[in-house]
């Protein structure tokens, strides 16, 4: 199995497999319009005007499993995203990405990239941990997605190369992303 057996809806209800992107380097991230970290959209745009003509591909996949934060249609979430932050990388269908209704690529992401803990360094992982072990207990347990814009890096061969929580910047994956484009 590999990223590339995958098929995907786009935001405007085409198939995709995901094998149209072998040979890219891919970003692919669950993403929400509600959240506190939705400003992200803004450097995942930045990283995808710098590098998409090197061969970086980022696939946004609106979800609404974190506390209903994607709550519009897939048609709103699409002009959300250009209108608030230009957004011009691919958007898909709101998918879920954890537990047992998550979308097999998901699940598969999460068993190639276990989770490893949040980033302490950002100022509102503890407060993130804080909310997870009071309302959503069961988030924490296993490799699941924690929360939102969570990120996973796979290189052009579609091995999954490393899971970034909410609480890294995409901008602070820009050596990572440089290192898997040489």
């Amino acid at each position: 199995m590999s990223i590339y057996d995958f098929q995907m809806r786009s935001i405007d209800g085409e198939e995709i497999f995901l094998a149209k992107y072998k040979g890219k380097v891919l970003l692919i991230v669950n993403t929400a319009s509600k959240c506190g970290f939705t400003p992200q959209y803004e450097e995942l745009q930045e990283l995808y005007r710098t590098y998409q003509q090197a061969g970086l591909e980022i696939l946004g996949f609106p979800s609404n499993q974190f506390a209903a934060q994607e709550p519009g249609s897939n048609s709103e979430v699409q002009n959300f995203c250009q209108i608030n932050y230009g957004v011009t990388f691919p958007l898909f269908a709101k998918t879920d990405v954890r537990g047992e209704t998550a979308h097999p690529l998901f699940k598969y992401l999460a068993e190639q990239a276990p989770f490893k803990g949040f980033d302490r360094n950002h100022p509102v992982a503890e407060k993130l941990q804080g909310v997870l072990q009071e309302s959503f207990p069961e988030f924490l347990e296993g490799n699941d997605i924690k929360w939102n814009f969570t990120k996973f890096l796979i290189d052009r061969n579609g091995k999954v190369t490393g899971r970034y929580e909410p609480t890294t910047s995409p901008l602070a994956m820009k050596e990572d992303i440089e290192t898997l484009l040489k």
